[in-house]
Formats: structure tokens, C-alpha cells, sequence
């Protein structure tokens, strides 16, 4: 079940709210001592992260599957998306946050009241290492105060009764995210000594991919580095993106492209899926201050589309 975005929270008493963990979605299934955990894409993470495994299989229960995110997060209890993908780090814990419970002992519950469900899984993992995502607390504007005042990504808020929809993006499933971002698949870069100077990143529309932005910011040199060794594997000669060239100048925040531009760029397959943070989408439709957030295994090059906030719907 996925989330519709907006840019508020939804206020009402048939609402209730949960931090927005930055982390890998993921399924995870016991059935008996036999663990997965599958991401959005059905990509297999059990290997990947022992730990969860783990925590999952010491459950008391034969057969469930849980819904949840796994999450790094520092030694304060802090998530960091791009610690997650350095999971040989020596100081940070990988954890599994529950969020919701869709089978227990082989018995479907995907149609009980979200309440219902949540007592399930409390009575599941309560007691375990695996960690449960909370309601949380407060009226909306203390909920939101308190979020961004930890430096979390966002809130999920969650309609009150309602049934878990798999494959669906709800209404029932409202996020907002504080700084937004969002998937993007890389399409081109600009060549640097020894790696690129940024990335060229877009989103598709149908079968097409829309250029919306050169991202520069928070690219590490490992990061580059890692970037870089993947994009190398899937060069093509010819630009990706139908919108480009998409400036005879610059525009005011320097991201047009002309057709000069075009001769000094490099091409890839849109194959790597990355998630961007930004400021806004400008009148153009390209993105205001990017900065490049981490690399998104458990998420398909095709499945990226532009996520409309609500004051764009």
C-alpha cells in the first residue's frame, strides 16, 4: 500500500500520525524459521541485512508478514538514508521498523480496521528487537514541530478504520515530507576528472523521460566514486530525455541546457534510480537546489514519475 504526497497534514479526529522512517521499504515474511524481505520492486534483501533477519525469525509466531522500513540509525536513535547503504559502518544499527501487519498464522487481516491491526502487531513484536512505528502524540502542529526539530524526514498520517490496499496508493495514506524529495533516474552526467561534475536526473511520463535537473550537492567522493562505477557500465550515444536541449539561455537558477551544452554531456542508460532532495519545482519544471541523497536499490528505473504535492493537483 503506497501514500498519496501532499504538502499538509490532514487534520481531523479519523487521523492518526507516524514519523516517516528514511529508510528501505520492505516486506518482511516469517514462515516458520525461513525469513525474506522484499522491497517495493520484489527485489530479495535478505541478505543484506543479517540483523533484521534475525529479528524477524526470534518473533513468536509461525507464520506472519509484516510491513516496515529498514532503517539505519545513529547511536542518538537518529535514521540516515545514506548510512543505510554503508552497512559495513562500525557506528550505526540497522533496524526494522513495523508499521503494519498483513497475515498472522497464514490468516489474511488486510481488510481489518487499521486499529485492529496495529494490536496485532503490537502483540506480535512487542518484546522483540523489532521496533514498531508508533502513533504518535499530539495535535498536528506539535507533531510537526517535534519531527522537524529531530531532523526526520517527514510524517505518515493514517486514516482510522481503514483496510490496507496492496499495490494502491490510498487516500487513507497521506505523507508529508518537511524537505521534499523524491526518486529521479539518472539519465546523463558531466564529465570531471576523476568521476563526473553532476548528474543528469529525470522522471517518466509514460514511457517517456523528462529531464529535471543537474545535481551536485551532497555527492560525496565515495559517493561520486560509487556513482560513477555504475553509471560506466551503461553508456549510450544518444540523449535519453525528449525535453533536451531545454534552454536557448540559463534560466535564473542556471539549469538550462543548450544545444552547445548538449556536445560536452554523456549519456547513460536510465537504468539508476537515485532520491533527490530540493527546495521546489520552479515554473520551468525543473528542480530548485538539488542535493543528491543516496543511491535507490529497492525502487524501478519505470516506476518513477514526478510526484504531485497538493497544491499542484
Amino acid at each position: 500500500m503506497l501514500a498519496r504526497s501532499a504538502d499538509q497534514l490532514p487534520i481531523g479526529n479519523e487521523w492518526s500520525y507516524e514519523v516517516k522512517w528514511d529508510g528501505y521499504r520492505a516486506l518482511a515474511v516469517k514462515d516458520g524459521a525461513r525469513v525474506q524481505l522484499l522491497s517495493r520492486n520484489q527485489k530479495d534483501l535478505t541478505r543484506d541485512y543479517s540483523g533484521v533477519v534475525a529479528a524477524i525469525k526470534a518473533l513468536p509466531v509461525g507464520r506472519t508478514i509484516l510491513d516496515g522500513e529498514i532503517v539505519a540509525v545513529d547511536d542518538k536513535g537518529r535514521p540516515s538514508f545514506q548510512a543505510l547503504q554503508h552497512r559495513t559502518t562500525s557506528d550505526l544499527t540497522v533496524v526494522y521498523y513495523a508499521f503494519d501487519v498483513l497475515e498472522v498464522e497464514r490468516a489474511p487481516i488486510i481488510r481489518h480496521p487499521l486499529e485492529t491491526r496495529r494490536d496485532r502487531l503490537a502483540s506480535i513484536a512487542t518484546g522483540s528487537s523489532v521496533l514498531l512505528s508508533e502513533p504518535l502524540p499530539g495535535t498536528v502542529k506539535q507533531i510537526e514541530r517535534a519531527v522537524r526539530r529531530v531532523g526526520l524526514e517527514g510524517v505518515v498520517a493514517k486514516r482510522l478504520g481503514s483496510i490496507y490496499r496492496p499495490g494502491q496508493r490510498s487516500d487513507d495514506w497521506v505523507k508529508v515530507k518537511f524537505s521534499p524529495r523524491q526518486e529521479f533516474v539518472i539519465g546523463g552526467y558531466k564529465p570531471a576528472d576523476p568521476t563526473f561534475e553532476s548528474l543528469l536526473v529525470g522522471y517518466y511520463s509514460g514511457r517517456e523521460l523528462y529531464f529535471a535537473g543537474k545535481v551536485r550537492a551532497g555527492l560525496t567522493p565515495h559517493l561520486r566514486a560509487e556513482v560513477s562505477r555504475r553509471i560506466a557500465r551503461g553508456a549510450v550515444k544518444g540523449c535519453p530525455f525528449v525535453n533536451l536541449p531545454n534552454s536557448a539561455g540559463r534560466n535564473r537558477w542556471g539549469e538550462g541546457i543548450t544545444e552547445a551544452d548538449m556536445a560536452t554531456l554523456r549519456w547513460v542508460k536510465p537504468l539508476q534510480v537515485v532520491e533527490v532532495a530540493f527546495v521546489e519545482w520552479t515554473r520551468d519544471g525543473l528542480l530548485r537546489h538539488p542535493r543528491f541523497i543516496g543511491l535507490r536499490d529497492d525502487k524501478a528505473a519505470g516506476d518513477v514519475r514526478r510526484e504531485a504535492l497538493a497544491n499542484e493537483t
